[in-house]
């Protein structure tokens, strides 16, 4: 089998050469895939932040073992001394139709992100943590390029993000960012050069653990110091199922994604296939507004780190002087179960995945954003990738349809023999006029290769 090449995919260009740039230096998987999260935390903050929380999967070549870890955020209100106040409704254009979408400091859950990346280099890294950061202490003093992929998702999700202390930054002078316009927070070049000086604890027992306390509450938020100060990473368990003979492993999401890969017809030859696969893929659930990105990363010794974070759409309650937005995962009424209470884990649809071929070597290394559209966009790029034996860039820029109800959305471009075929087995068709973030944001490194998914401006970089 064809050895998997040492490279990096993400959905920013600056975000891949942050990890590249680590591989070169002589870190592990783990290390770039932790540099180009914090990467992404300067350069995709439409999608991510320090503020948010997010999943590891990190494959060990020497051994075989996979491991997930959850970094996702944890329900505030442990320390029981303050009651959470109305959020903030704002209306959000996704998919063409308005949508209701709570913000505001009551949405604010215990963010992960810093721990997350902390626990992954401490289990895997070999760089020093400061060496790790470096690159998101630039990016975030710099500022970035917003590629105009970005700025198409900053239009449907302004009225969240561009909300209050967020006005500035996405709206300078009263005019949105656009494709090539530079994204920069004030502040945010200080809190990286802080993390890499003090480790993740600053934010959880530190300086910023009292700010962010702070700000939280006087927006209306329970979030407290011992929510923070008890927050912990956990090893959560591993899924596995089979697709055309290859081993799929990835932690339990709520879109179920392993089952459905399970689920899937034998027969996966097209055209056929198209009725089997929608009826695998359909979705019970109200369609999430909230977005994410990923990072997939292979290293020159074959082992694989694939990390997929969100802020939601974000809270607009900014930790003041930092530059960094704090998520708004309560308000995600799709996330919001019974059974929530204050320390426990909130759920999630993100699903970084690897996949082990028969010999037992790594295959794919992959992950994406897109909500509940995660587990439609990884299903299609494994069977372009295993099925129908497409290199990783056709795989994931060819067109995609995604399951809700009785309906398939579908981009322009798809088989229309495929087409018929869903419709005269009884499914609705609706045909979007172009390819779209909606359909989710893959990133993966592979034996065919790597790349990022066009509908977020992705890139795929080897050494």
């Amino acid at each position: 089998m064809k050895k998997v090449a040492a490279g990096v995919a993400a959905s920013h260009p600056a975000t891949a050469e942050a990890g590249q740039r680590i591989l070169r230096d002589g870190g592990t998987a783990a290390d770039a895939a932790v540099a180009a999260v914090l990467a992404c935390c300067a350069a995709e903050t439409i999608y991510t932040g320090l503020g948010g929380g997010g999943f590891a999967t990190y494959f060990d070549a020497a051994t075989g073992e996979v491991t997930c870890l959850d970094f996702f955020v944890a329900v505030p209100g442990t320390d029981g001394d303050r009651e959470a106040g109305p959020m903030v409704a704002v209306d959000v254009f996704f998919g063409g139709m308005p949508q209701v979408y709570s913000i505001g400091g009551a949405s604010v859950a215990v963010p992960g992100v810093p721990a997350g990346c902390g626990e992954v280099h401490r289990r895997w890294g070999r760089l020093p943590w400061a060496d790790v950061v470096a690159p998101a202490v630039e990016l975030a003093t710099t500022g970035v390029p917003v590629p105009a992929a970005h700025a198409q998702t900053l239009d449907a999700c302004a009225p969240a993000l561009a909300w209050g202390e967020g006005a500035p930054v996405y709206t300078p002078n009263g005019k949105r960012l656009q494709g090539g316009d530079r994204l920069f927070h004030q502040g945010l070049g200080t809190a990286m050069a802080r993390l890499a000086a003090d480790g993740p604890g600053v934010f959880y027992t530190g300086d910023y653990a009292a700010i962010m306390v702070d700000t939280v509450r006087a927006a209306g938020g329970s979030l407290g110091p011992r929510d923070l100060a008890d927050y912990r990473v956990l090893e959560t368990p591993v899924d596995h199922a089979t697709l055309a003979g290859h081993r799929v492993l990835a932690r339990h999401d709520m879109n179920r994604t392993v089952d459905t890969i399970a689920g899937l017809p034998d027969d996966l030859s097209r055209p056929g296939r198209a009725t089997g696969v929608a009826t695998a893929l359909r979705d019970q659930g109200r369609q999430k507004i909230g977005d994410t990105t990923n990072v997939s990363v292979v290293d020159a010794d074959g082992n694989a780190c694939v990390i997929t974070t969100t802020l939601g759409l974000g809270a607009g309650v900014w930790l003041p002087g930092l530059g960094i937005n704090l998520n708004s995962m309560l308000g995600e009424g799709e996330l919001v179960t019974d059974d929530m209470a204050p320390g426990k884990r909130m759920s999630s649809n993100m699903c970084p995945l690897v996949v082990i071929d028969p010999d037992g070597h790594l295959a794919v290394a992959a992950g994406s954003a897109g909500a509940s559209r995660i587990r439609t966009a990884l299903v299609d790029t494994l069977l372009g990738v295993l099925v129908d034996g497409l290199d990783m860039t056709e795989a994931i820029g060819r067109p995609r349809f995604h399951v809700v109800d009785d309906t398939v959305h579908v981009e322009p471009g798809y088989p229309r023999e495929e087409l018929s075929a869903l419709a005269a087995a009884g499914w609705q068709i609706k045909q979007w006029p172009g390819m779209n973030h909606y359909f989710g944001g893959v990133t993966a490194v592979g034996q065919a290769g790597a790349a990022g998914d066009p509908r977020r401006a992705g890139v795929g970089l080897l050494l």
